[in-house]
């Protein structure tokens, strides 16, 4: 699962206030679809250049080009996905992200909403913040604050 940081945690919870809010969203449209409005917050990209990118390659939707993605092909495509990646995501966070079914994320749901709709704007809104919700609760976790001992320790060093 993706690396937690402030930088990907932001993007998401970006991503789905866009989404509740009335972005432009269409499965079958590279640059508008659920990994392009996330790549839309993750790069300086639009949804117009994220598409043309993605079709320069001619090699099918999301997961495909994921499945295909070379960091050194030097191609609009990889270039845009490497850029994701280095905000700590892996090429399965976005394969499930296309799709809404990675199986910690859907497990955080009620029982009555895990069978989520990977072309309904509400289910995506949905996971990408319950994503979201995770990868700051995992983040959080690994921020250790001084006990009220220590901070007394350290007032007489």
């Amino acid at each position: 699962m993706a690396q937690p940081n402030l930088t990907l945690i932001g993007a998401l919870r970006r991503t789905a206030a866009k989404l509740q809010k009335g972005a432009p969203y269409q499965w079958g449209h590279m640059g508008s679809c659920n990994c392009g409005n996330l790549a839309q917050e993750l790069t300086t990209l639009s949804k117009a250049e994220i598409h043309q990118n993605a079709l320069a390659v001619g090699r099918g939707d999301w997961h495909e080009q994921l499945n295909d993605y070379c960091p050194t092909s030097g191609l609009p495509m990889d270039l845009l996905i490497a850029d994701m990646l280095n905000s700590g995501l892996e090429t399965a966070d976005l394969q499930h992200l296309e799709r809404l079914t990675d199986r910690r994320i859907l497990e955080r749901l009620p029982k009555e909403k895990r069978y989520l709709r990977h072309n309904f704007r509400d289910d995506v809104v949905l996971y990408i913040n319950t994503w979201a919700d995770l990868l700051e609760e995992q983040l959080l976790a690994k921020i250790k604050l001084p006990t009220l001992e220590e901070m007394k320790m350290e007032a007489f060093v």
